[in-house]
């Protein structure tokens, strides 16, 4: 296994720049758990930046499940939303709950525009829907991957497992650019993962695997996934 990513922590430690939830989320978080007989299973990732992905992603009740996770390890997570949905008064709730503007027209230049959000602050946990959506697809859009590796941030894969009603990260891993080596990390870390629905369920699988992409500023060798149960 090679060095950590940038911005890593020691076990236990957490940089004093990662996002905090608040107290209310942690609370919250922790008794939306609690009383569907869930539990989160290890740390999340202590890096002060990183993509966060949840996968499978089958079903609407995901969202919820996710927020409570998130609040209960302590997370304070972003997310992106259309231009046009911050003006006067939602863009001040939009805000308050985490979303961040992207000019979605500027479609070709998005991951450059995400990927400029993390080289100007200190921290962002940045949530993203590989599947891009709750029913069935055959991949898995490429996003996340290009914005983490262009920012040269950690991906934190996390998840959640219906059949064991378990919650959490099952590692992390920074995207070296060699594409169908980090997607075979990936698509280990998920293995044996249950959603909701099992017919929405989608592989953890690109569109294009092959080759190896144009090289990005600050591109640097990954850590393999790890298991946290």
């Amino acid at each position: 296994m090679s060095g950590e990513p940038p911005g890593s922590a020691p076990p236990g430690s957490v940089p004093s720049d990662r996002p905090r939830g608040s107290r209310f989320a942690f609370v919250l978080g922790h008794l939306w758990l609690r009383l569907r007989g869930w539990r989160v299973v290890g740390p999340a990732p202590s890096f002060p930046k990183f993509v966060f992905i949840a996968a499978p992603h089958t079903s609407n009740w995901d969202v919820p499940f996710m927020l409570a996770a998130a609040g209960a390890m302590g997370l304070r997570i972003s997310w992106l939303g259309k231009d046009s949905l911050f003006r006067f008064p939602l863009g001040t709730l939009a805000r308050a709950a985490g979303a961040i503007p992207v000019d979605r027209s500027r479609r070709n230049d998005l991951v450059r525009q995400v990927a400029s959000l993390f080289e100007s602050r200190q921290g962002l946990i940045l949530a993203i829907s590989p599947e891009g959506t709750r029913d069935h697809v055959e991949h898995w859009k490429s996003g996340f991957y290009q914005i983490a590796l262009q920012a040269n941030v950690p991906i934190g894969l996390g998840y959640l497992d219906y059949r064991t009603r378990t919650c959490g990260f099952r590692g992390s891993l920074l995207p070296t650019g060699e594409v169908r080596a980090d997607m075979d990390k990936i698509r280990e870390a998920y293995r044996g993962i249950t959603g909701l629905y099992g017919e929405n369920y989608c592989e953890p699988r690109l569109r294009d695997e092959s080759g190896t992409p144009p090289p990005t500023a600050g591109s640097s060798t990954t850590s393999p996934p790890h298991r946290t149960a």
